[in-house]
């Protein structure tokens, strides 16, 4: 079955890689069109996927990145849109020029062929990888998790009556319904068919990925971040932050997992903190200096577990270390972080540039909330993942990410002397 998938993909690549982007936009305006009116069956079948997985037992963090609703979808179709007004990177020429032999010598950027991506219970990321991919002219095959199959199945099926209604391929997106975990395991072989591969899940597919793919593999998304709260920080402006940072939607990979406050301003900063976080419904795990500032606070505290530092929570729940200084912070991060967004709270210029020029992260921010690297927030449109690694892409992957480079050299019956 896969082997037919994987043929059909790398056909459609080459018909896409053709395409201009005034079609490319009509197909995914088509989508969005779609996408609206025939939500009431991508609604039932999302029903039914959310009724079994509440069977199963899924958290309510993964229902809620499950759930579909007339807004989200509308919200979804209006994301397709978006991508359509996103300039195409497809086509363009990244730097050139004339050589001493006579050669003229451009670097031009082209499609990277068929992307497969592996994802859990995120039904939106079925039309923000379809989108992506079509924008930059690129074939996709889809393994979403067997919570979503249904609604990833119904979604998948309107991409491609928009596709072939457009005189395209339906290989140009693909799903694979089966739940069957071997599937996968075949799916990372496809290198004959699938140029890059993209995890997004929790730790475990990554690793899955990384030991087991012959397909080059874009990991990142899991996000143990951290804010750094300084000497220097002020309380009022630094809870605002942190609130929003936890609290806005807690099941996210950029929201903050562990808050690291310079010991300098502890007494003062963590009974505020407390009341904070008890009127925003945050659990504190603290550690034992931070726990005996806590323990008389509002908010319920419990004694952080070790293994703690080094997973996302996803839910209202926030670790509380105290450090002697930037350095101590510092060494935490390198020590338990993922590379995907931390933060420093500070009136200081130099522990900025320190923290800016010493954490090795894929966005690090100053006196800013961890929750703004999403591709749309950086102004890149959708997004098909956030890479914390450095080969190809890292932080938010938009339109470029997605997109390779050849080089084209034009000659006057030139020869290399």
């Amino acid at each position: 079955m896969l082997e037919q998938m994987g043929i059909a993909a790398k056909a459609a690549s080459y018909k896409l890689a053709l395409l201009s982007s005034r079609e490319k936009n009509r197909v995914l305006e088509k989508i969005a069109d779609y996408l609206e009116a025939q939500a009431d069956e991508i609604l039932l079948a999302n029903e039914q996927d959310l009724l079994e997985a509440r069977r199963n037992g899924l958290s309510e963090a993964m229902l809620d990145r499950l759930a579909l609703n007339p807004a989200r979808l509308t919200a979804i179709a209006n994301d397709v849109r978006q991508v359509c007004k996103l300039a195409d990177p497809v086509g363009q020429v990244i730097d050139g020029g004339l050589l001493d032999s006579g050669l003229r010598i451009e670097r031009r950027r082209v499609p990277l062929g068929v992307i497969g991506v592996i994802y859990e219970a995120r039904p939106n990321v079925t039309v923000d990888v379809a989108s992506l991919c079509l924008k930059t002219g690129n074939a996709a095959i889809l393994r979403g998790g067997k919570e979503t199959w249904r609604t990833n199945a119904a979604t998948v099926k309107v991409i491609q009556q928009a596709l072939e209604e457009c005189g395209l391929p339906a290989g140009a997106v693909q799903a694979i319904e089966s739940p069957d975990r071997a599937l996968v395991n075949e799916m990372l072989r496809m290198d004959k068919y699938i140029d890059m591969l993209i995890p997004r899940g929790g730790a475990g597919l990554h690793k899955l990925c990384r030991e087991q793919s012959t397909i080059p593999v874009i990991t990142g998304g899991i996000g143990v971040c951290h804010i750094v709260v300084d000497a220097s920080a002020e309380i009022d402006p630094a809870l605002k932050i942190i609130v929003n940072a936890k609290t806005q939607r807690p099941s996210t990979c950029n929201t903050v997992e562990t808050l690291l406050v310079h010991q300098g301003i502890a007494q003062q900063f963590l009974p505020a903190l407390s009341k904070q976080m008890a009127e925003s419904g945050v659990t504190l795990h603290a550690d034992a200096q931070a726990m005996a500032l806590l323990q008389n606070g509002p908010a319920k505290v419990e004694a952080v577990k070790a293994e703690q530092y080094d997973d996302e929570f996803l839910s209202l729940d926030l670790n509380v270390k105290i450090v002697a200084g930037l350095d101590d912070a510092i060494d935490h991060i390198r020590q338990h972080g993922t590379q995907h967004s931390d933060a420093i709270l500070t009136r200081t210029l130099r522990n900025a540039d320190r923290f800016i020029n010493e954490v090795d992260s894929s966005a690090v921010y100053v006196n800013a909330s961890t929750r703004f690297t999403d591709g749309g927030q950086f102004g890149l449109g959708a997004e098909v993942a956030v890479s914390t690694q450095k080969l190809h892409a890292r932080g938010p992957m938009g339109l470029e990410a997605l997109t390779t480079y050849k080089w084209i050299g034009f000659g006057d019956d030139t020869i290399r002397a």
